[in-house]
């Protein structure tokens, strides 16, 4: 796999208005989830477009094994969702290298990093540069605490729509809102929606998507990738309903 396949590929769907749909493993939930190898089938199965794998904490050892699974089943990129410089597997497609934007942890701004960058450098990983904004869920999340920093409140539009554009100006190649794991709610369509118009690079939305309706507004609002993971282990029928949909909008979209 070529270094800027992956963000080749977004910046392709970008012009063409495609949406995609991740799904997220956290390796420290696998013995959770009742049967993740025929959830990882089901997601091969129905075509979802990236595997995120990764979370705020490594209380395991299951990262590896998680990854080399799927990569032995299948060709669809796997995407590491680092929660520190520890989280770190060459076996991935590619990583998400997320700079914390919307707080003020310089530990996450640049520090970790420092410390995985030589690494990331001498590898054939794809490094895809984002910025990394929490949006308030309603509820506390692993993330926020984790991270030592304050999520943007919800109904801060404006807020998070000059995050985004600084984000972009300073070099991010992607946008990943996110209201964490758990999340009571689902990030507005209207924050969605201004920080889309307000940006030219992909944006990727998350956290508290429990349902096919949250999934679809998030589309229409103008995300470009879905992430959903909590919902799925917990009711993985969900995820052939969520392919769906997103297979529907993009015959949808094509049409027009």
């Amino acid at each position: 796999m070529k270094k800027s396949q992956i963000q080749e590929q977004l910046k392709e769907g970008l012009s063409e208005q495609t949406k995609y749909f991740a799904l997220l493993i956290d390796p420290d939930k696998v013995d959770e989830i009742p049967d993740l190898k025929k959830l990882i089938h089901v997601a091969i199965e129905n075509k979802v477009d990236f595997f995120l794998v990764g979370g705020s904490l490594i209380v395991g050892n299951a990262l590896g094994a998680c990854i080399s699974f799927i990569k032995s089943q299948t060709d669809i990129p796997v995407i590491l969702f680092p929660g520190n410089n520890q989280y770190i597997d060459l076996q991935a497609d590619a990583i998400l290298y997320l700079s914390l934007v919307s707080g003020r942890n310089p530990d996450l701004l640049i520090g970790q990093h420092v410390l995985s960058a030589p690494i990331l450098k001498r590898s054939n990983i794809e490094v895809l540069s984002t910025g990394y904004m929490l949006i308030d869920g309603g509820r506390s999340t692993s993330v926020s605490y984790m991270s030592n920093t304050t999520p943007i409140p919800h109904d801060k539009v404006d807020i998070a729509m000059s995050t985004a554009i600084a984000s972009e100006l300073l070099g991010q190649k992607l946008i990943y809102m996110d209201a964490g794991s758990g999340a009571k709610q689902a990030i507005s369509e209207k924050m969605i929606a201004s920080v889309k118009r307000a940006i030219d690079i992909p944006l990727i939305v998350g956290g508290g998507i429990d349902n096919v309706q949250k999934a679809k507004s998030a589309w229409k609002a103008g995300a470009d990738v879905v992430v959903v993971g909590n919902a799925i282990e917990k009711s993985p029928d969900l995820l052939i309903a969520l392919t769906e949909a997103k297979s529907q909008l993009n015959s949808q979209l094509n049409i027009h």
